[in-house]
């Protein structure tokens, strides 16, 4: 008999396959989203290690195939048991260390379009050590059944090559790391060996998700069309590198960050090889950013194109959930939502959702869960029939978003705003066109910031025009846009515009949806091309039109909806020496929102 049971133990372990025997532990769903398994909780049996995947570029001029950088953390039963499982994958050039706050930043105080005195260049002193690139992602994900990947992009950390903040090759560097995943034969046990590493413990479902600059990494890679990754979810992404460091023709610096440019980042973050940095400067920075950012002008061109994901999107077919702040005004929000529409354009599977705070914020850890739960793990949990826009109104908690069916809200039309003269106080705005034939002036002062002038009562430095005090709430969703008619004293000039609610409130109850709804700036020089401005003939009106920043806002009751139009923005642009005259033709000027419910409601909100 105990040879007999023995016999038939054999049998079945060998018949069975060991592994199928062997494996225990299986993934856990409930309401659609993957849920913690007991057997992976325990962070010391995890497997982490580190090895490197080599690409098809180099662009550290060693006449070698670059190699990246990549750590692996997974449950030791994908070892033991066999146990595959889908991953998910965050890449960056911030994990080996940054120049931090350096002295790198372009002097903005000189006159448009004269060459800015020379900056500062620094070399980032490379920190963190092996194995371990970074510990983001983990702690959520192992226990819920996924193995998280992380990899330093090209030029940083102990990935070979060169920065090129938005070139080819960040978005090739995640393609190859996702290759090897899916089963690849290009990962090395060394930077520089021919010992070869294999992903065997991958189902081949790769998801990618990060916060900035680790948020545009996955769309970077996406664009690829590369096979395996199935789903993304970028946080507040960079998706131009124009529209971070330009708008409209403008040189405009992101919030926060004057005087910051393309090459600045790129000194930023260039954390890689010693040995190797000079090459890269040379190539990247001094060579090819040196001739195509163009600070002189700020117009589009092939540099810039080159440099902006929406025209890369003809193979990506990767899930995407974009996630933004309305108030973010260092990666601003327009960079979500241009993506995000030209997604579902494409039929790709697509969901946005926004809050109303600045830079950075996931959705709601429910609504990633299920994300990667549908794409990654395959169970068919609804989300592709959920609403299309999530966004946490200005009352809530940033993890208890409103469903819309879509954004911009399907119910929201355009509706013209026509202005009335009153400078240098304030004139007013409504949805009457009266023809007054006035033109009103103000004079170009970047010493006042343009919180001290939209609260100014009387002031030469700005034009500011208040709609009626509201009877009712507005609710503007979607792009509001502008045509302004100007004239300008001197041959070049900025243009800035900001739409704020008034009265202005501060202190510790205000809260950041208070005052500024959206902005937006433009170069006048622009007026009929981005790729070609050219000099303003001083007194001679153009008419210049573009969009300010997307938003979803209730304006409430009590509140009046002002238009301020100025020059300089002391947080944003050139500074040139105050004195430049931009006059604004009325007749010539409207503004244009997206109210829900048109112009019925807004008429109903101003009687």
């Amino acid at each position: 008999m105990k040879s007999l049971n023995q016999a038939l133990l054999f049998l079945l372990f060998f018949g069975m396959g060991a592994h199928s025997l062997l494996a225990q532990v299986k993934p856990i769903f409930e309401n659609g989203e993957a849920q913690i398994i007991p057997e992976l909780k325990d962070s010391s049996n995890w497997i982490r290690t580190d090895l490197w995947v080599e690409t098809e570029f180099d662009t550290d001029g060693d006449g070698k195939k670059d190699r990246m950088h990549v750590d692996v953390t997974r449950p030791k039963q994908t070892e033991t048991e066999g146990l595959k499982l889908p991953v998910i994958y965050a890449s960056s050039p911030y994990y080996a260390g940054t120049a931090g706050n350096a002295p790198i930043f372009w002097d903005v105080k000189h006159e448009l379009g004269a060459p800015a005195p020379p900056r500062n260049k620094f070399e980032v002193v490379r920190t963190g050590g092996r194995p371990i690139i970074s510990n983001s992602e983990i702690m959520q994900w192992v226990p819920r059944g996924y193995i998280v990947v992380h990899s330093s992009s090209p030029g940083t950390g102990l990935s070979q090559g060169s920065p090129t903040v938005g070139g080819d090759n960040e978005s090739l560097a995640p393609k190859a790391v996702i290759e090897w995943l899916t089963g690849k034969d290009n990962g090395y046990t060394t930077p520089d060996g021919n010992e070869k590493v294999s992903a065997y413990w991958s189902t081949g479902k790769v998801g990618m998700t990060g916060t900035s600059y680790n948020g545009t990494l996955p769309l970077a890679a996406a664009t690829t069309g590369v096979e395996g990754l199935e789903a993304i979810i970028p946080i507040a992404p960079n998706t131009s590198y124009y529209h971070y460091y330009r708008s409209n023709g403008l040189v405009r610096s992101p919030g926060g960050y004057l005087g910051e440019d393309i090459d600045v980042l790129y000194d930023f973050i260039h954390s890689g090889d010693e040995s190797k940095r000079a090459y890269s400067n040379k190539t990247v920075r001094d060579t090819e950013m040196a001739q195509g950012m163009d600070r002189a002008t700020g117009d589009y061109n092939d540099f810039w194109a080159g440099r902006d994901y929406l025209n890369d999107m003809e193979p990506m077919k990767a899930a995407l959930l974009m996630s933004h702040g309305f108030n973010d005004w260092n990666v601003m929000p327009e960079h979500s939502y241009r993506i995000y529409d030209a997604a579902r354009a494409k039929g790709i599977p697509a969901k946005i959702y926004y809050h109303q705070n600045g830079h950075g914020g996931p959705p709601p850890f429910s609504m990633m869960n299920r994300w990667f739960t549908r794409y990654l793990h395959g169970v068919e949990n609804g989300v592709e029939e959920e609403p299309k826009a999530w966004i946490v109104r200005e009352q809530d908690e940033r993890s208890n978003p409103t469903p819309y069916a879509d954004y911009p809200n399907p119910q929201a039309s355009p509706v013209n705003f026509y202005l009335s003269p009153g400078a240098p106080a304030t004139g007013g705005m409504g949805l009457e066109n009266m023809t007054t034939g006035k033109q009103e002036t103000l004079v170009d002062n970047y010493s006042f910031p343009g919180s001290a002038l939209a609260q100014a009562d009387y002031t030469e430095h700005r034009l500011l025009y208040l709609s009626p005090v509201l009877k009712a709430p507005i609710h503007i969703s979607g792009i509001s846009t502008i045509k302004v008619k100007l004239a300008s004293s001197k041959p070049a000039a900025n243009l800035s515009v900001w739409l704020v609610s008034l009265p202005w409130t501060e202190g510790r109850n205000s809260k950041i949806t208070d005052n500024i709804i959206t902005r937006g700036w433009a170069d006048p020089q622009n007026h009929a091309s981005i790729r070609k401005g050219e000099p303003l003939v001083p007194g001679k009106f153009y008419e210049v039109s573009f969009d300010l920043q997307p938003d979803d806002q209730i304006i409430p009751a009590g509140q009046q909806i002002g238009l301020m139009i100025f020059s300089s923005d002391a947080e944003y642009t050139i500074l040139p020496k105050p004195g430049t005259e931009l006059t604004i033709d009325l007749n010539g000027t409207v503004l244009t929102l997206p109210v829900v419910g048109g112009k019925a409601t807004v008429e109903k909100a101003l009687q």
